[in-house]
């Protein structure tokens, strides 16, 4: 345990010890800041039937975050370590394979949820600053939360594994993306629903990240969701454990 927080402290300190932490945590808000005012904007155009909080999940920018930030985060936890050669040495020390991997994974959660932190703020200005707004509902935002963090854990053990791979970091990032944005795309053919799939549609709808989101940001906690992202997550975990594996025996 004590190795295991030991390699979380090391990889946090490598997003905040440097300028790249930072501006990717500045990028995010920017995102979210912008994704907020557009939000304001069209209220004021047109009221919606549905909180802020659930509205923002169905903007351009919500997912622009989610598919571009999380292979940002994730593109350097092995593939840094193979370019500049400290990969072997990590391999060599009594740590466990699996150890490194969870440890590599826990602090690129931690670091994602980090930046989204502040984006949980803007629910409490609203009801501040806004005439009309009414009292926070902390069911949705809590439910909120969670399907965030379901979808980051997703999207970083897909990172990981991307990272495993390859020493360059830019691979690793474009083969993050491919896979993430490849599962966010599957959930647009059950909206499509061309002749040829018919009663298909029914599965691709369950793989949709717009309606698993759009049940977590209106208070829903299913636990289909819950149970289809922790699934995700161990599977390609498991994939990273067993590609530095590989890489140990070599």
């Amino acid at each position: 345990m004590q190795a295991y927080l030991t390699l979380v402290r090391r990889e946090l300190a490598g997003h905040f010890l440097s300028l790249r932490g930072y501006v990717i945590m500045a990028g995010v808000q920017f995102l979210l800041g912008a994704s907020l005012c557009i939000t304001l904007e069209a209220l004021n155009q047109k009221p919606f039937d549905m909180p802020i909080t659930e509205k923002m999940p169905n903007t351009g920018f919500f997912w622009l975050i989610l598919l571009l930030v999380a292979p940002v985060i994730t593109m350097r936890t092995f593939a840094h370590e193979r370019a500049i050669g400290t990969f072997e040495t990590l391999l060599t020390t009594p740590i466990s394979d699996w150890a490194v991997v969870l440890a590599k994974f826990t602090g690129a959660l931690a670091f994602f949820l980090l930046t989204w932190l502040p984006a949980l703020a803007y629910p409490f200005i609203l009801t501040r600053y806004v005439s009309g707004m009414g009292a926070v509902d902390l069911g949705p935002l809590a439910s909120l939360i969670i399907g965030i963090t379901m979808l980051g854990s997703f999207m970083m053990a897909v990172g990981c594994f991307a990272s495993a791979l390859t020493k360059s970091q830019i691979i690793a990032a474009m083969t993050s993306f491919a896979i993430c944005t490849g599962v966010f795309l599957l959930g647009f053919i059950s909206v499509i629903r061309p002749p040829w799939i018919g009663s298909r549609s029914e599965l691709f709808s369950h793989l949709s990240m717009l309606e698993h989101m759009g049940d977590f940001a209106s208070g829903v906690v299913d636990t289909r969701h819950v149970v289809f992202y922790a699934s995700l997550t161990a599977l390609f975990l498991f994939f990273t454990q067993k590609t530095i594996s590989l890489r140990r025996w070599r």
